[in-house]
């Protein structure tokens, strides 16, 4: 969970980088205890990635969230028909990422993969709902075991569930290669009065 903890406050200073939220507002958005939170922001502070929960630093933060990082769980399938008439059609929670997530907000990158992060509680049907269109292994689509606080914090575009914003930068730098030029393309476009 100390990673989960981590992540969703970088994730909220990223979201509200003007430091407008104070530090109370971010242990409840956060889910975490006042006492944790405040430590981890003067963790952060003294890295001067912020100075009280304003973002400093939008690429050191970036890059120091990319560090810490938990390991992704996943799993991967290859649908034989359009993955997001089966993810609208599944009525399951999700939150788009990566290509699908890029394509709807800039249409920069062409949807090679589909990447979904999905509640970990609904794995199996997930599972069983993408057998039944299709393989498991290498192909088209993955699902992505997520903290529930990111589920949660989902926007709807274009009838679709993506993730936050600062969630899809993050994946897109992870992902690397010209996802990096997308994920460089958003900060400019987002975060503009802070770089």
């Amino acid at each position: 969970m100390k990673g989960d903890k981590r992540e969703r406050i970088i994730r909220i200073l990223l979201e509200t980088p003007d430091g407008s939220l104070t530090a109370y507002r971010i242990h409840i958005k956060a889910e975490c205890s006042e006492q944790w939170t405040g430590s981890y922001l003067k963790k952060l502070e003294n890295m001067d990635l912020i100075k009280k929960t304003k973002v400093t630093n939008i690429y050191s933060l970036f890059e120091h969230w990319r560090r810490i990082r938990s390991p992704l769980q996943y799993a991967k399938y290859h649908l034989q028909k359009d993955p997001l008439t089966i993810i609208k059609n599944s009525k399951l929670s999700y939150a788009l990422t990566t290509y699908q997530a890029d394509n709807l907000i800039q249409r920069y990158l062409f949807p090679a993969r589909t990447d979904i992060y999905i509640l970990k509680d609904e794995f199996t049907l997930w599972h069983n709902t993408l057998l039944s269109h299709g393989l498991i292994g290498a192909g088209n689509t993955r699902i992505i075991i997520a903290d529930p606080h990111l589920i949660k914090n989902s926007i709807k575009r274009n009838g679709y569930y993506i993730v936050p914003k600062s969630q899809l930068i993050c994946d897109l730098f992870m992902e690397g290669g010209v996802a990096t030029d997308a994920a460089e393309l958003l900060i400019r476009k987002w975060y503009s009065e802070f770089i």
